[in-house]
């Protein structure tokens, strides 16, 4: 692998925001789909995770796919969905837009514990950063699954060599984090102006 897992996606962030510092649809989707295969170096522990954010993407990108030149920027779906009142129904691209960008603050976070805490075993990493992301969001169902499923997060030497490649994945790490944590705030601060931030899981 040349570079590190998060090679293809630190140069997919450069698109991501148009000339007039728009939010752009695919662009934003494709950075989203790039680290999809860090997810698949976890194992089992991620694929709930990994199923969820796939079913938000796919969501996104067939509504854009409708009509790309309508739907470039991303907030356009939203608006239109608050317009319309569907905007939170669970099979709404704002919900699929909410929930996407909750499970991508979850790995920004697990992320940062990689770099902070290298002390840490990769268990108690993910459980720390779902405490600190989605758990406020999860019934019980989806909380029980997510601490079952967090037992099984792999070895964490073997995880960091695995998405290491030939780069410097902790430097790479850090520029994902630093670069995508704004994108979700502005997400976040888009969704709640049109108060759809704070939606629970069913």
């Amino acid at each position: 692998m040349e570079g590190t897992a998060f090679s293809p996606s630190l140069e997919g962030m450069k698109h991501v925001k148009s000339e007039q510092g728009e939010m752009l649809t695919k662009p934003f989707l494709e950075v989203c789909k790039l680290i999809l295969p860090v997810l698949d170096k976890f194992g089992a522990a991620m694929s709930l995770v990994k199923s969820d954010i796939g079913g938000n993407i796919t969501r996104l990108e067939n509504k854009y796919l409708s009509n790309p030149e309508k739907y470039k920027n991303l907030y356009s779906m939203v608006g239109e969905e608050v317009e319309a009142k569907t905007a939170k129904r669970s099979s709404s691209c704002t919900n699929g837009l909410l929930w996407l960008t909750r499970a991508m603050d979850f790995l920004v976070e697990l992320f940062r514990n990689l770099l902070a805490h290298p002390d840490w075993t990769m268990p108690q990493v993910c459980t720390d950063s779902y405490g600190k992301t989605l758990k406020k969001f999860h019934g019980w169902i989806a909380s029980s699954s997510f601490t079952v499923a967090m037992k099984l997060a792999p070895d964490r030497k073997k995880f960091m060599e695995v998405i290491g490649g030939s780069g410097d994945v902790n430097s790479d790490m850090d520029k994902f984090c630093t670069a995508f944590a704004p994108l979700l705030e502005e997400n976040h601060k888009f969704l709640a102006s049109v108060g759809m931030d704070d939606l629970k899981a069913s």
